[in-house]
């Protein structure tokens, strides 16, 4: 009996693995530091001078407070208006691009194509973009933001549509639903929860995204950044930073009570 139950017992796994993905990992960050010029060296002989500008930083100007807090509030009224416009506009593109609510190859693969496409590019190019085309101003933010919620929500929202249970679609599909009705009353209750938690979510990462797109002219607290950084006036710098910190803060605790609610 005991000659079975050792033939049984699985062996314990080879560490010669660990150590071959050790060494790739050691050999890549070797080489990705040689081709961008990059050593320890030169970081430590930097930490002198990231120092001196902490000590520049501080203590903050907190008399600068009150000349942000109009630019902080565009901010997050940019991001608020362009996560609403980008779930908006996601809500098509996500039934559109799941495979099991557009049959068609040859519609969701384009669609699918176009999202990732839209991913690729970076929410500072899209705000640059836009600013060439509308001029300075929260418009152009407003655009980049809605362009970059609609990549993000709409392929969550997709992934989480093609997951869905088949059942309640087959049951209203028996009973003569057109596809409408079976994509308001069986697909819809099933995602909406998920739907609203990735809408909080591009929300958050728009407030932060939004607190820089003012370097490129689109308006918001990231003007100031711009401004104080130009003029070399880091205590002042250091008050937008503890400004943002704390509107970021409280964004992501209410975004995340609100989501532990929906799920």
């Amino acid at each position: 009996m005991s000659t079975n139950t050792e033939k049984i017992r699985p062996k314990a796994p080879r560490k010669l693995k660990h150590y071959f993905t050790a060494a790739i990992l050691i050999i890549l960050l070797w080489r990705s530091a040689v081709l961008t010029d990059s050593s320890l060296g030169e970081l430590l002989s930097g930490l002198p001078n990231m120092l001196d500008l902490l000590k520049e930083m501080f203590p903050p100007k907190w008399s600068y407070f009150e000349k942000i807090v109009d630019a902080m509030l565009e901010t997050i009224r940019m991001a608020l208006v362009g996560t609403t416009l980008g779930a908006i506009l996601a809500v098509p593109v996500a039934l559109l691009s799941a495979s099991n609510i557009t049959v068609s190859r040859w519609l969701h693969h384009p669609v699918r194509l176009l999202l990732n496409l839209i991913r690729t590019i970076p929410d500072l190019l899209l705000a640059s973009i836009f600013v060439a085309i509308f001029g300075l101003g929260p418009l152009p933010g407003i655009f980049a933001l809605t362009v970059f919620s609609l990549g993000l929500i709409a392929k969550l929202t997709y992934e989480a549509l093609e997951t869905i249970d088949q059942g309640p679609l087959e049951a209203m599909t028996s009973v003569g639903a057109n596809k409408i009705q079976r994509i308001v009353f069986g697909v819809i209750p099933q995602v909406q929860a998920h739907f609203m938690s990735y809408v909080l979510y591009a929300f958050e990462i728009n407030v932060r995204a939004a607190a820089v797109l003012g370097l490129v002219g689109a308006g918001g607290i990231g003007h100031y950044y711009e401004v104080t950084l130009g003029f070399l006036e880091y205590n002042k710098t250091c008050t937008i930073i503890l400004f943002t910190l704390a509107v970021v803060l409280i964004i992501d605790y209410a975004s995340t009570k609100l989501r532990e609610k929906l799920l």
